[in-house]
């Protein structure tokens, strides 16, 4: 799962919100049966949406003792077919929920695919040692999948990641109509203050759901010779950053070797042979030639990086207080 769908779920300790109005609900008609071809021969136009609602019709819903049965048997057991019992009672659970996004997304069946998909992962999780109803439990993971999934598809760029812009994306147009019928001008401030969230994301979701999608590769001409990608700031550095840098960095190595020139014996070795060199020599190697351990040449290269940075410090300005470290 993801950081989105897991602010979703509901703690161990929620209590049931009302399965079985839930469960009531979804028996409700979830839509009107395409007809079936008449005997003329006439020819009717396929709906799979209405198709799709009239297969679901054929399964029984499931009472808290059988879903109870059910889902131990998945959680002790791995029955599948207990999930796929599971799974078929709440398909209209799925619809119902569903409907509340089809404002936003007005493919209805691609949401409820989606909600599928949360059904299935909620049985996953479920424990039915909580005391939480199915329902209950699984709208939280079909909301959260429908609502990733609306997210992710109005448009080809995301435009709410965080909790409070996915509340912003949903909750925002309908909270300026509430305020304008009670009279109020639905400014960014009270709109914040309505849907607790700060004023500054209220502009920028405002910014976001106005604004469209737009090509790199669209031509700003009627000629086609120029795209807005030939408009947008480089990050490359210009001529002048690349020259400023490269004598920067001559004046650093011209520093370097002046301060390798007051350095005498182990410390010039170790500094030649272990800060300067391409291929720098082993510690072991080193110790070797002055007969101490690698351990104590490590301590003495330390030791010089030490003062290397402070020297190099002494004489530039922007090196002061840095956490560069050298080697």
């Amino acid at each position: 799962m993801t950081d989105d769908r897991a602010e979703d779920s509901p703690s161990s300790e929620t209590s049931p919100s009302e399965p079985e109005a839930l469960a009531e609900e979804s028996e409700a008609p979830v839509g009107e049966v395409a007809p079936e071809p008449s005997s003329g021969g006439a020819l009717v136009a396929y709906d799979p949406l209405q198709r799709y609602l009239s297969e679901i019709r054929r399964y029984a819903l499931l009472s808290r003792e059988e879903e109870h049965e059910l889902a131990v048997r998945y959680k002790e057991a791995g029955d599948v077919q207990a999930a796929y019992r599971l799974v078929t009672a709440n398909l209209r659970l799925v619809v119902l929920i569903a409907r509340e996004y089809q404002r936003a997304f007005r493919q209805l069946i691609d949401l409820i695919q989606e909600g599928n998909i949360g059904l299935m992962e909620a049985v996953k999780k479920f424990d039915p040692y909580r005391g939480i109803r199915f329902p209950s439990y699984a709208a939280w993971w079909i909301r959260a999948y429908i609502i990733r999934y609306v997210m992710n598809n109005w448009r080809l760029v995301k435009i709410g990641t965080t909790q409070a812009q996915r509340k912003l994306f949903f909750n925002l147009q309908k909270e300026k109509q509430r305020l304008e019928a009670e009279g109020f001008t639905p400014g960014p401030k009270l709109l914040a203050q309505r849907l607790d969230v700060k004023e500054n994301e209220v502009i920028e979701m405002e910014q976001r759901l106005a604004a469209r999608d737009l090509s790199v590769d669209t031509p700003i001409d009627s000629e086609g010779g120029a795209t807005m990608l030939d408009f947008l700031p480089s990050n490359e550095a210009t001529t002048e950053e690349k020259l400023a840098n490269a004598e920067y960095q001559q004046r650093l190595a011209a520093k370097i070797r002046e301060f390798g020139e007051t350095l005498k014996g182990k410390e010039k070795v170790i500094f030649d042979a272990r800060l300067m060199a391409e291929e720098p020599s082993t510690l072991q190697e080193i110790g070797e030639q002055y007969q101490i351990s690698r351990e104590r040449v490590r301590q003495l290269e330390a030791r010089l990086k030490k003062k290397l940075k402070s020297y190099l410090e002494s004489q530039f300005e922007d090196l002061r207080g840095s956490s560069v470290e050298i080697g």
